[in-house]
């Protein structure tokens, strides 16, 4: 009787092992894609929108391929180079924090290491909206509830740290590692969002 239940879950168990190997896939093969969106320097929040959103479909087993995901991207970009822009000028902003804290200017470590952490809750944020953006969302209103739940999820901003880690280790040591990693970083985005909307 046991045997029969073991083998009974067996197939169960293949299924969902398989399945969740299928989405692991898809989100490698998804950065690739958002790595080559992201070439346009402004364009990174966009790219991770079309990935969130393609990733999202694909765990609700919607359809959808490159061909959805570029028309996401081009919705996305509408609104979202601007926040690409800003990104970039705060990146160059913490920049200079840094260098001038290099120098020995007084306060200078203190304010930089501010800066830092003020551009990885930035980044968390950019993602975290990415993630739950839909084609006609305003992004300063993502952007807006993103930022609340950076700072009322801690665990999920964790997680999404975690992940951008992990795409920046993977740059120091293989670089091309990073491309496909990048789905990784959107996927975990997508999970932290959902994880938040069911607590």
């Amino acid at each position: 009787m046991a045997q029969a239940r073991v083998k009974a879950r067996s197939p169960r168990r293949g299924l969902v092992f398989g399945e969740r190997f299928a989405v692991f896939a898809e989100s490698l093969l998804t950065g690739v894609w958002i790595a080559v969106a992201c070439l346009g320097v402004v364009t990174f929040p966009a790219a991770f929108a079309a990935g969130a959103r393609h990733l999202r479909r694909r765990t609700t087993h919607e359809g959808g391929g490159l061909r959805e995901f570029v028309t996401d991207f081009r919705a996305a970009l509408r609104g979202g180079w601007v926040v690409g822009l800003l990104g970039w000028v705060a990146a160059v902003a913490v920049w200079v924090d840094v260098m001038a804290a290099r120098a020995g200017i007084p306060g200078g470590p203190f304010v930089g290491a501010v800066g830092i952490l003020a551009l990885i809750g930035l980044a968390v944020a950019c993602l975290r909206a990415a993630a739950v953006w839909t084609p006609g969302a305003s992004w300063r209103a993502l952007l807006a509830d993103a930022g609340r739940r950076t700072v009322l999820d801690p665990a999920g901003t964790f997680l999404v740290v975690c992940g951008l880690a992990v795409v920046a280790l993977s740059a120091m040591f293989v670089a091309p590692l990073a491309v496909p990693v990048l789905g990784a970083v959107a996927a975990a985005a997508v999970a932290v969002e959902e994880r938040y909307r069911h607590r």
